[in-house]
């Protein structure tokens, strides 16, 4: 079975066998070379964000939770709003090309880059409502497409429509208190519908968290009984 890199075109030769026959399972639909510049976080991170620890003085650590997080939890605007995020790469300089020739530059085919990883922490990340962070009007217009929506369509699952973006700005180009000073980012739909769930929210890099506790945030004042996060990238 031959395939080619969605990043950089080289021909990928899968060996098929009886076993990938009985038992077939989603290949990675990168070659071995630019699957290797992906960095997997997958021990020594923080228990709240997933950020890697390894690199950090020990002074910005507590309980194995990076002081980023103790500080949300402190701040009593956002303790409790965001239960935990789960992300599954660094955000290094390989995969901040690879999301921005997904996002900006339209090419929609590299969403399934992430597909087999996604795919996998969805079905051990128990939830009730997958909920992707949506986009503006504006944004959405702009690139054609929902990134975090996206992810989602290309492993099969499906994302419940029930948060709606009241900003268009864009959030990357704000420090975190700018983010926070803004009047709410976020609206329910439907708020019945998120009472006594577990919600999973998706979304394709964790920089300062704040859009997703913001996000989560609105669930909970909501009713929702559990909002975490699944990520792509740990910035």
């Amino acid at each position: 079975m031959t395939n080619y890199c969605l990043y950089c075109d080289t021909l990928i030769m899968n060996e098929m066998d009886w076993i990938k026959l009985i038992f077939p399972k989603r290949e990675s639909p990168l070659c071995y070379k630019c699957k290797e510049k992906l960095e997997p976080i997958t021990e020594n991170l923080c228990d709240v964000c997933s950020r890697p620890l390894k690199d950090l003085d020990s002074k910005f650590v507590a309980n194995h939770t990076c002081l980023d997080c103790v500080r949300w939890e402190l701040d009593a605007r956002w303790k409790g709003s965001l239960d935990k995020n789960v992300s599954i790469y660094v955000y290094n300089d390989f995969l901040k090309d690879l999301i921005a020739r997904f996002k900006f530059r339209g090419d929609y085919e590299l969403a399934k880059a992430f597909s087999p990883e996604i795919s996998a922490q969805l079905k051990s990340l128990e939830h009730d409502l997958l909920v992707a962070i949506p986009l503006s009007d504006e944004r959405l217009k702009e690139r054609g497409f929902n990134q975090s929506e996206a992810f989602a369509r290309e492993t099969g699952f499906v994302t419940w429509d029930i948060l709606i973006r009241t900003h268009s700005e864009k959030q990357s180009k704000k420090s975190r208190e700018e983010r926070l000073s803004q009047q709410r980012v976020f609206q329910i739909k439907q708020p019945s519908i998120v009472q006594g769930k577990n919600i999973l929210l998706l979304d394709d890099i964790y920089t300062t968290g704040s859009t997703l506790r913001q996000a989560a945030k609105i669930l909970k004042q909501a009713g929702a009984a559990q909002v975490r996060s699944l990520t792509i990238a740990r910035g």
